[in-house]
């Protein structure tokens, strides 16, 4: 990796055309930052203490929040650090391990959203024999195939970029060590290469997306089939949310990943990364929560709680310093 290439360090550029709203950005994406950790990690203790939400379609919802979580980790502190230093650079080593653990954490989200939807599926198909279908141990398998096939694509990006040759300018015009931005500063960048990346690529997005959207056909055609008004709703509406998170997830990486760029469309594409890194992971616990009657129920029950541990102790700690 590092024998073709002249260059070592890296500069995030990102937003320092922007000095003046540094300031404001460090605290919109800190404060987002915050509420994305608290609001995942209240999903995920909601469902590990609440055992009627021990069920396959959760299980796939907490492996979801915690892969959402890891993907933010990934890029937001590191964003938030480069916001205040005036030094913003990062080594070749670190930009692609940051690259490599974001690519696939990201397919790994996707690979989930497609479980999930097929976890659907067999609960309004087969209702009767879903919990022989969807056993613990079908969904780990699940589970661990997105993330084994998620890391496997992220690893032939990462490979692919880092075995090019970086030896003119070392400015990423980006938050992170996006595709984009690195592959316009190197030497001998290919229609080979452009094509592996965007087969890699499509091969994610579209797949998942294909598996995504069978599913959901499928789903259409048995709930217009049913006799019941309220059969109908209650499917369409444990649906809604799922069909909510994919629309937004897609739209925005599709964007960004299938689409081909020149470096006058860097600023329209860190835009959407700020949104598929900031926007997408803070919606969608609120969408998960709002249209769900029982996790509203686990999380005030997390938030009553964690309230009756956290104020007797700073009650406690009040009346020691008096």
């Amino acid at each position: 990796m590092g024998n073709h290439t002249s260059v070592t360090m890296f500069l995030l550029w990102g937003f320092s055309s922007f000095p003046e709203l540094q300031c404001l950005l460090f605290t919109v994406i800190l404060l987002s930052h915050v509420t994305i950790l608290l609001a995942n990690v209240s999903i995920m203790v909601a469902i590990k203490l609440s055992h009627n939400l021990h069920t396959p379609m959760y299980f796939f919802l907490f492996a979801l929040s915690f892969s959402e979580t890891c993907t933010t980790m990934v890029i937001l502190p590191r964003m938030l650090v480069d916001l205040l230093s005036e030094s913003k650079t990062i080594s070749l080593p670190e930009c692609a391990t940051q690259m490599f653990f974001f690519f696939g954490l990201a397919a790994n989200n996707c690979f989930i959203m497609a479980a999930m939807s097929y976890d659907r599926y067999t609960a309004i198909h087969s209702p009767l024999h879903y919990h022989i279908l969807m056993t613990q141990k079908v969904c780990v398998q699940l589970v661990m195939a997105s993330y084994v096939v998620g890391f496997l694509c992220s690893l032939g990006v990462t490979c692919t970029i880092f075995n090019l040759s970086f030896c003119d300018s070392n400015n990423i015009q980006h938050f992170f060590c996006d595709i984009s931005p690195l592959v316009h500063l190197a030497c001998n960048y290919t229609v080979h290469h452009l094509l592996i990346i965007f087969m890699i690529s499509a091969f994610v997005l579209i797949g998942s997306l294909v598996l995504i959207m069978t599913s959901y056909i499928f789903i259409v055609s048995l709930v217009v089939k049913m006799s019941s008004a309220q059969g109908r709703y209650k499917a369409f509406s444990t649906c809604s949310s799922h069909l909510t998170v994919v629309s937004m997830h897609y739209g925005f990486a599709c964007f960004v990943y299938l689409i081909p760029k020149n470096s006058d469309s860097f600023s329209e594409d860190m835009l959407m990364a700020v949104t598929y890194t900031v926007l997408t992971p803070l919606f969608n616990p609120i969408v998960y929560s709002l249209r769900n009657k029982e996790m509203q129920t686990a999380l005030r029950k997390v938030y009553y709680t964690a309230l009756t541990i956290i104020l007797p102790c700073l009650a406690s700690k009040k009346a020691l310093n008096i």
